[in-house]
Parts: structure tokens; sequence; C-alpha cells
């Protein structure tokens, strides 16, 4: 009895082990039929690029986040960087805590306050940013345009971010469907705070996470209108605590773009710049003088500025040659870092950071 016991024991192994390699077969055979970008998404659950956001980038403003790695590591910092976006910033959009909730109801609460009155007229600080944005932009300030000037808008509900392709190795590009530009600011603040608690661990692959409020085209005009736009808000939001004059410093990240630039031009005017505001001391000059409008007591302050505006160049692909974007951010003195260049804080040790990580 013992033996045909042990005998149907190894028999049910041997099925089972036959089972096994049939099921095996047949997955090998399921993925050879797979196109190679299904069996990639199937292993790392990646996501797809959106080959339409370049071009959505051309037409209006997008806010999102520009994530920095290590080249040829793109792939592991995107999966990271969306499940660290994916968990901070549902707590933004889901208003799943009820300290959320009751701060969402009392801001709806102000907000209709401040923007209209009995008689519907629009508010005196309304119409200052109004004429401002005007004056810069040289036409009529549409609603889009004072939309980042007024009080924080709720974020509807869903977590939605696209990959977007760039030319550029060691970037990451994700953005919103639709402009969430003070979203951004509380997220990266937020992982930040976490970061510092203990409560998330450093990233292995995500050295930096630039917080994009408004995405323009790289010309003189809109990048002065944007730069007043996010500077209004930014005074609006804290102006019970800023001092008089403010302090401001600001950053220009071209990564190298305008030799790319220079080289697709087919030909070469002799008489004008092509890239005007490639040349850092003209985009400084602009932002510099978009700040004075909005803000007459200011002056530049490179070690400790109270308000910082980044501008980052973004390497796009699949836009026309002599179509340059630029990413926009007024950022508050601790989310930046102001050596050996001003930039976004790195999201890593500064042992690390010693070590090549940034």
């Amino acid at each position: 009895m013992a033996a045909l016991s042990a005998n149907r024991e190894v028999e049910s192994m041997a099925g089972e082990e036959e089972k096994a390699k049939m099921e095996s077969k047949s997955e090998e055979a399921e993925k050879e039929r797979m196109k190679p970008w299904e069996q990639h998404a199937g292993v790392i659950n990646m996501p797809r690029f959106d080959y339409n956001a370049p071009s959505a980038l051309l037409h209006r403003s997008h806010s999102g986040f520009l994530i920095t790695c290590s080249i040829k590591r793109e792939k592991s910092a995107t999966k990271e960087a969306m499940s660290i976006l994916e968990k901070y910033a549902e707590s933004y959009n889901s208003g799943s805590s009820e300290s959320f909730e009751s701060s969402n109801e009392s801001k709806s609460t102000k907000r209709r306050r401040i923007l209209t009155d009995e008689t519907g007229a629009m508010p005196a600080e309304d119409v200052k940013s109004k004429s401002i944005i005007e004056e810069i932009s040289g036409g009529p300030a549409n609603d889009d345009c004072l939309s980042l000037v007024k009080a924080d808008t709720p974020v509807e509900r869903g977590f939605v971010l696209s990959l977007v392709k760039l030319t550029k190795s060691g970037l990451v590009l994700l953005t919103f469907p639709r402009d969430n530009s003070s979203v951004t600011i509380d997220v990266v603040s937020n992982i930040f705070q976490c970061l510092e608690s203990g409560i998330l661990k450093s990233p292995l692959w995500c050295h930096r996470i630039f917080p994009i409020q408004a995405t323009c085209l790289l010309i003189e005009k809109e990048l002065r209108a944007i730069v007043s736009k996010l500077v209004l808000q930014f005074i609006n939001d804290k102006q019970k605590t800023l001092a008089r004059p403010i302090k401001f410093a600001v950053g220009y990240n071209r990564r190298g773009i305008e030799e790319t630039c220079m080289k697709n031009l087919k030909v070469k005017p002799k008489d004008s710049d092509p890239f005007p505001m490639l040349d850092r001391s003209k985009c400084f000059d602009a932002v510099a003088s978009a700040i004075k409008d909005v803000v007459p007591e200011s002056a530049v302050d490179l070690k400790s500025p109270e308000l910082s505006v980044l501008v980052e160049l973004l390497p796009l692909s699949g836009v026309p040659n002599g179509s340059l974007v630029a990413a926009v951010s007024v950022l508050p003195q601790n989310l930046v870092s102001v050596k050996p260049r001003l930039c976004i804080k790195a999201l890593v040790s500064d042992t690390n950071a010693r070590n090549g990580r940034t």
C-alpha cells in the first residue's frame, strides 16, 4: 500500500510539472505574438508616450513635472516618478481627508467672496492684474490668462499625467491635460516634507522634480506675460509674509538646445537673431522687467531670494524647427538651492549628490 501511495504521489508531481511546462510554453507563445511595446508595458507597467502632447504644448499652457535622472535610466525614473506623484498628488484630487475638504470649502467660499461682489463687478486686485497682462502682451487678457492670478481652483477628481517624448537623455516630462499651477508646487512641497520627516524614502532614480506651473513659447511677449501672471499669484498668496523690497532671483536652463537649434536651421540669417531669447542676458532682462512691472518694490538677491523665477527650456520631440517651449515656475525660498547655481532642490542627500546622482 505504501508503495502504491508513493507511486501516486510521483505521478501527481509529474502531472503538475507537465502542466506547468505546458502553461510556460503557452505564455512564451503568447509573448512571441505580442508586439515589443506590449511586452515592455506588461513587464514594467510603463505609460506610453502621448505623441499629441508636444503639439498641444505649442498651442496652450500646461503644468506638470520635469524630472532629472541619470542617462539611460529614464524608464526607471518614469516608473518611480509616477508612483511618487500619484501618491502625493492624489490627496489634492480625491479630497479624502476631512481637513482637506474643509480647506477646499473655505477656499471656495473665500474665492466667491473675493471674485464677485453684490453688483458683479470685478475686484480692484483683478483689474490691476488684467491691466498689467494686457500691457505686456499687447492685447486683451483672456479668461485663461487671468485664471492663474485668481485664487486656487479646485482640481478635478482623478490623476492623469501625459508622458511627453524628449530629445535629451536624463530627463522625463509629465504634463497635466489642464492647468494645475498651484497643485504642482503643493505636490513637490509635500514630497520634500515627507522626505525630511522620513515618511518617504529617498528616490533611487529621480534626482530632482521641477514643478512646472505654466509653459509658453520662448518669445519675449509670452514669457513676460506668463511670468507676470505667476508672480502676481505668488504675491497675492504670500503678501502678508513678504517684506519690502521683495528679493528675487532668476534661473535659466537651456540644456544645450541652442546648439541643436542652430544646426537645424537650413539658412542662418545674418542680420537677425532667429532665437533671441536663447541669450541668457536677454531672457534675464525680460523676466526681471516683468517682475518689476508687477512689483516695483523688488530687488535682485542671488543669495537669499524670497521668490525665484525658474525658466526651463523643454527639449520636445516632434515639434517644428524653431519652435521653442519653456517651462516657467515661481518658487518659494524653501524649494530652491542657490549653490552652485539657482535650481530646484535635489531629492537625494548631499552624499549621494557628491557621488554623481544629481
